[in-house]
């Protein structure tokens, strides 16, 4: 999958589904650094290595092509979907964060993809990253504190 990847053809080999007013015909982005689609964030290793870390009961699975949901959207929507080719990637998870918010740490050798009905698809260059919750600040006079992005 290191080849330029429209929504389409992602779609198409993944079996997943993305809602019909996205543009089909889109190249996926692919980024190295922070990326954030919905309520997830995605974060290189390197800047989160000194808090997100294994456990013992941390276990690694291989990303299947049709992918591995990482995260369901508020109120039991949307899922969020990690994708890759077979054998160049792996999901570890669960992890020790502190902060309560890494889900997982990604270990990639090609570009591999966060698919999401709404939001189509983003792609995470090869790598090693934490993929977590998103937490955003309330602001204004009735503003509740830090709470987790809703999507």
């Amino acid at each position: 999958m290191n080849a330029p990847m429209t929504l389409s053809t992602l779609t198409a080999l993944t079996g997943l589904d993305v809602f019909d007013y996205l543009d089909q015909e889109v190249s996926i982005p692919v980024v190295d650094g922070l990326q954030a689609q919905g309520d997830l964030i995605v974060i290189p290793y390197a800047l989160v290595a000194g808090i997100v870390t294994s456990t013992a009961w941390t276990r690694t699975e291989n990303v299947p092509l049709s992918g591995v949901e990482l995260l369901r959207s508020a109120a039991g929507g949307n899922p969020h979907s990690l994708v890759a080719d077979e054998g160049v990637c792996t999901w570890s998870t669960p992890v020790n964060d502190p902060r309560r918010l890494a889900l997982g740490i990604l270990d990639t050798r090609v570009t591999a993809y966060l698919i999401h009905p709404e939001h189509g698809a983003t792609g995470i260059a090869p790598g090693r990253y934490v993929i977590g919750r998103q937490r955003e600040q309330g602001i204004g006079r009735f503003a509740e504190g830090a709470r987790l992005v809703a999507d």
